[in-house]
């Protein structure tokens, strides 16, 4: 993948991470006014595991690196049809 596409994702999930934040703690007074009219209280979300959060890694890691070799397949073919065409041509004068 392109270096500047590789830095565009780090920083849109970086963004994406920071908007999430600011946008749970603008709604977390209301959403505690919320839990205290209707009562009972919000079970906590749990947290990934470090294993999970681990295994969603090795899994985007994995996304990333089908991804470029697939592009890199797709490159050497062009250059095998390039010189593969051109050859012909040459055989063809």
């Amino acid at each position: 993948m392109n270096k500047h596409f590789e830095d565009t994702k780090y920083y849109l999930k970086r963004a994406t991470e920071t908007a999430k934040r600011g946008v749970e703690e603008e709604i977390g007074p209301l959403q505690d006014r919320l839990q205290e009219l209707i009562g009972g209280e919000e079970e906590p979300e749990p947290e990934p595991t470090r294993v999970e959060q681990l295994r969603e890694d090795l899994n985007e890691l994995q996304t990333r690196a089908e991804g470029e070799a697939k592009e890199a397949l797709n490159d050497a073919r062009d250059r095998l049809d390039q010189v593969g065409g051109g050859s012909d041509d040459e055989d063809n004068s």
